[in-house]
């Protein structure tokens, strides 16, 4: 028996990794007690680009937000001699939104899946529940740790009933001295000690136990509650010890600092198991009901503690029929009332310890190992093997995503427009476009893998942005490099690109103060909506208000205004179409995936189908003269293309690769019509060298993209603009990648 695991792993502290240590131990005890680690393989998940001295069972790791991991740690398991995988599921160890990058890996598997559900949310927004549920598509057997979760899964996730099995969370078993012995260790004789364990964040609710504290104390001046845990590193990242330290001045504010001590460290599970046979009384004091699964509960009941818990999903489970206390969430009052009643009555105090443990003795770890392994032979034996469908897109040949470029570009100001070869030309200074576009990058980046150099690039571009704008909301365009403005009004272009910036982070601002500035910006420029003439800035402008409208459906006057703007897309095209030309002007000259682009984002939000019909048929127009050589060919810039002419050739940019790229995949959303994933990739491989001259324009050295394709070669020049549209571009390519994964698991 063979089995690969995927799921964080120690050393890493994480109680995925902790679980996925033992359930690897338990397993391998009941196929060979001499060599309990030898059946197994661990791909481990890193965060970012932390790298940990993992022990030898740890065969392969993947980089958190590196999306061609999952991919290549999927053909690792499948060259292996596995016979079956087991994936431990939470949504925050995995990369991309949600944790979806997790998809591709499982999608490619050649052998049977068992998934363990860490967490199973009440309310999923739509991409968790579609993770779900295409977890359990794919999976041969789903495990979850409570009665709660596997009705969940069966009502709000249509996940079958056979497809799931319930095994309740492991607990270690430990040969543990004496109560007194371990009192005395930790130095509790004589004291009543109150214990809380786990990573410290605010919806732990420690507050409760403190504030319930006074009245208890005054009865027993000798108590001590002890905290123990680090703080949550994504706590400290964003707050440091806040938390803490608000804690640390209310027990003071309570008058109780002398019987509160936090203990700042991470313990080994024997440890722990000696903390919790020496302590009274455990305490839960969670703030909401959603958790389906405690690790840290299980723990205390597998200890035989006796316990305190709000009555969050799992402790209503695990502490029915006497097996411990219940208190309302917040309620330090009714919290106090319970420990004084138990501290008061020992034997009380004594019969939900022994109740507790006679009923942990059912998940040690070996009984759960046992049952995992049932599951994995019955699995085995019952698998079929079936190969699915590829993806279009291979991710295999998509360049690694970095940021380096747009960096080297980036100063405090904004993002320099050109550059000499991969050098910055601080000479041209900063405009307006480019930041639009660095703003719609770096939240992208953001939104998908997390990318901490994006997130500090926002505020960046968004406060150039309020810079730029005028008195009148418009927006100049150029800057120079000492911040001197070089005009005084902006073109319809520029203006209508900075509106699609600013209707994006209004949908997808990562927090509440990108949000609110950017629509103060927004609301500002509206007063000029029904001014613009010129078809692409009218195009920009109503992606935008598009973005705008899928985050406030209900705002009628900007749905009115985009219906208006929508209208002049609509009338130019029938102004100027024929039966041999199918376009908005009679001159296809620059960017000119953008214009159905707009009609096909409009089509979406109003449910007109004519503009989506036109979008269709402007899209394939623009398709025959451009993909016609089996490669993308863009019109090139020098003499575009007349009615009744021919097109130029060179001068191709970057820009119009980007708007086909875009093009294809919102018109793929439109319609689920999956010839434009394909058209989609073919046009992003013109950036890696499928072009009229076979050269690549994306610089695998200074992670920048060459300015354009002439007749002469590559423009060497790599400035923002070019980079920008390569990068949304492989970020785009990334989101029809999960999206053709979704779609696969749809129809098997």
């Amino acid at each position: 028996m063979k089995i690969s695991y995927i799921g964080t792993y120690p050393p890493r502290q994480c109680g995925i990794g902790t679980f996925t240590n033992n359930l690897l131990k338990a397993i391998g005890y009941n196929i060979d007690p001499h060599n309990v680690k030898d059946h197994a393989a661990v791909i481990a998940l890193n965060e970012m680009d932390v790298s940990y001295n993992y022990p030898p069972e740890v065969k392969y790791t993947i980089r958190q937000n590196h999306q061609r991991d999952y991919v290549s740690a999927a053909n690792f398991i499948n060259m292996s001699t596995a016979d079956v995988c087991i994936l431990e599921h939470e949504f925050g160890i995995f990369g991309g939104d949600m944790g979806i990058y997790i998809l591709p890996l499982i999608h490619r598997l050649e052998i049977p899946l068992i998934t363990t559900f860490h967490t199973v949310l009440q309310n999923p927004n739509i991409i968790q529940q579609t993770i779900i549920r295409q977890i359990a598509a794919k999976a041969s057997k789903i495990v979850v740790m409570s009665n709660k979760a596997v009705a969940m899964l069966k009502e709000i996730y249509d996940i079958p009933d056979n497809k799931i099995t319930l095994i309740p969370h492991g607990v270690p078993s430990f040969d543990i001295p004496s109560l007194e012995s371990v009192k005395q260790k930790f130095n509790f004789r004589n004291r009543k000690v109150l214990f809380t364990f786990g990573l410290i964040s605010r919806n732990k609710g420690i507050e409760t136990v403190i504030n319930s504290l006074p009245p208890v104390v005054e009865k027993h001046p000798q108590l001590l509650y002890l905290v123990l845990g680090n703080t949550h590193p994504n706590v400290l990242k964003h707050s440091g010890e806040e938390y803490r330290n608000y804690l640390i001045q209310l027990a003071r504010n309570n008058n109780v600092e002398e019987n509160v001590f936090f203990m700042k460290k991470f313990v080994d599970e024997r440890t722990l198991f000696e903390y919790l046979s020496a302590i009274d009384i455990y305490i839960t004091p969670y703030l909401n009901e959603e958790q389906i699964t405690s690790g840290t509960l299980s723990y205390a009941v597998g200890a035989g503690a006796a316990v305190v818990s709000t009555p969050y999903w799992h402790a209503q489970e695990l502490l029915a029929e006497k097996r411990g206390c219940i208190f309302d969430f917040n309620d330090s009052q009714q919290l106090s009332n319970i420990l004084i009643d138990l501290l008061d009555n020992p034997e009380k105090l004594k019969t939900v310890r022994n109740n507790a443990y006679e009923y942990g003795k059912h998940f040690r770890w070996a009984n759960v190992g046992n049952q995992y392994l049932k599951l994995i032979e019955d699995v085995r034996n019952n698998y079929t093997v079936t190969k699915g469908e590829r993806p279009i897109i291979n991710p295999n040949i998509l360049p690694t995503f970095r940021l380096d470029h747009i960096k080297r570009l980036t100063d405090d100001t904004g993002i320099v427009q050109h550059a000499v070869y991969g050098i910055p030309n601080l000479k041209e200074g900063y405009c307006t476009d480019d930041v639009s576009r660095a703003l719609i990058m770096s939240l992208m980046a953001y939104r998908q893998n997390k990318n901490p150099i994006a997130i500090e690039l926002l505020p960046i571009y968004l406060s150039f942005i309020h810079y730029m704008q005028t008195e009148k909301g418009t927006f100049r365009n150029f800057l120079s490099f000492d911040r001197q403005f070089l005009d005084e009004k902006g073109s319809e272009d520029s203006f209508g690109r900075t509106i699609w910036a600013l209707g994006y982070i209004i949908k997808f601002s990562p927090t509440h103060s990108f949000h609110q500035f950017a629509k103060d910006i927004f609301f500002k420029a509206i007063a000029n909506f029904d001014t613009l003439t010129h078809l692409r800035g009218i195009a920009n402008t109503v992606i935008g208000i598009s973005y705008y409208l899928r985050a406030n459906n209900n705002d009628e006057e900007l749905l009115d205004k985009l219906s208006k703007l929508t209208a002049k897309l609509i009338d130019s095209y029938k102004q100027h179409c024929t039966d041999n030309w199918k376009w908005f002007e009679d001159i296809i000259s620059y960017d000119n995936g953008i214009l159905p682009l707009a009609l096909f984002h409009s089509g979406e939000i109003t449910g007109d189908a004519s503009a989506i019909e036109i979008a269709k048929e402007a899209t394939s127009f623009l398709d025959s003269l451009t993909l016609s050589k089996g490669h993308l060919s863009p019109i090139g810039s020098r003499g575009w293309l007349k009615k009744e002419g021919k097109p130029a050739q060179f001068a191709q940019q970057s820009i119009d690769v980007m708007a086909k790229i875009l093009l294809f995949f919102e018109a793929y959303n439109a319609t689920k019509e999956k010839d434009y994933i394909g058209k989609m990739f073919l046009a992003y491989r013109w950036y890696l060298g499928e072009n009229d001259l076979r050269l690549p324009l994306y610089d695998y050295e200074t992670k920048g993209c060459c300015d354009g394709l002439d007749s002469y070669g590559v423009n060497h020049n790599q400035g923002a603009e070019s980079t920008l549209a390569y990068l949304i571009s492989h970020l785009t390519v990334l989101q029809a990648l999960e999206l053709e994964y979704q779609y696969i698991r749809n129809t098997e």
